[in-house]
């Protein structure tokens, strides 16, 4: 009988070929790739961060700005006064995260019209410009100081740098519009200080509290004058430093009964050259 064959003859594999070794441009190169590799991850990373700051906290801002002039306008209506003083001094309808009033700007635009919410803290800036605890309300004599975002969360002071010596920052409350009048000498020197000392704008470090002082970087003077102070985060999209700008009232114009805008208020936006 032949021999029978159950199947080929197995033979060990063959060792796989060695692999040239690395030179130092295949390293640099190596490196060079998962550095690349990081910093677009890097950027894709700083790029929706500044998309959430800018665009996602803008629209929720204006959703709870929506809701805060609701309930303002539905307080107007019912005859409820967000700054009625009792008495004793006290405010029972002055609450923080509430709203006490709007603000706008003709210079800013026929459509900068925001509600100014009662506190100054992250939380409550994330609805809107808001009234400092502590400083003067719309129309008294001392400082009114409103603080308000320059870059996402709405971003209502983006362009507060704006603002000229002579314009007009309204403030609409439950029984008058105030006029205020922005503080400075001329177009040319607006940082230059009024005879009171207060310019119409200056630039300060960010734990600097002097311009929310009753007269604004004079501790211990008693006010005379009606002032507004708005301040924001200055460079934008940096926090190291404030700009503050300073107004004085000018005019108090009586709330309409139906709580629309006064035609004097109105030809204010005419003004703005």
């Amino acid at each position: 009988m032949g021999q029978h064959t159950w199947g080929a003859v197995m033979e060990p594999p063959a060792p796989p070929p060695e692999k040239p070794a690395k030179s130092v441009g295949d390293h640099i190169r190596t490196t060079l790739r998962g550095i690349g590799q990081t910093l677009i991850t890097g950027g894709l990373v700083v790029l929706l961060f500044v998309v959430y700051e800018v665009y996602v906290t803008t629209w929720f801002t204006h959703r709870e700005q929506t809701k805060l002039k609701h309930e303002i306008t539905k307080e107007y209506a019912a005859g409820i006064d967000p700054l009625l003083q009792l008495p004793d001094g006290s405010y029972p309808n002055l609450k923080l995260g509430e709203g006490i009033g709007n603000i706008l700007i003709p210079r800013l635009g026929r459509d900068f019209d925001w509600a100014i919410v009662e506190g100054s803290s992250d939380s409550q800036l994330d609805k809107g410009p808001g009234h400092y605890v502590g400083t003067a309300l719309p129309g008294e004599v001392g400082n009114f100081a409103v603080a308000g975002h320059r870059v996402g969360k709405g971003e209502p002071f983006l362009n507060l740098d704006h603002l000229k010596p002579g314009d007009t920052v309204i403030v609409e409350t439950e029984k008058a519009w105030f006029v205020y009048k922005v503080k400075g000498l001329d177009n040319n020197s607006i940082s230059k200080k009024d005879d009171d000392g207060i310019p119409g704008r200056e630039i300060v470090s960010s734990d600097d509290g002097g311009p929310l002082y009753p007269v604004p970087d004079h501790p211990g003077l008693a006010p005379t004058e009606k002032l507004i102070t708005l301040t924001t985060c200055h460079p934008k999209f940096s926090a190291s430093h404030r700009m503050i700008v300073y107004g004085v009232l000018a005019q108090k114009i009586p709330q309409t009964a139906d709580f629309s805008m006064p035609e004097t208020v109105k030809a204010l936006y005419g003004q703005v050259s």
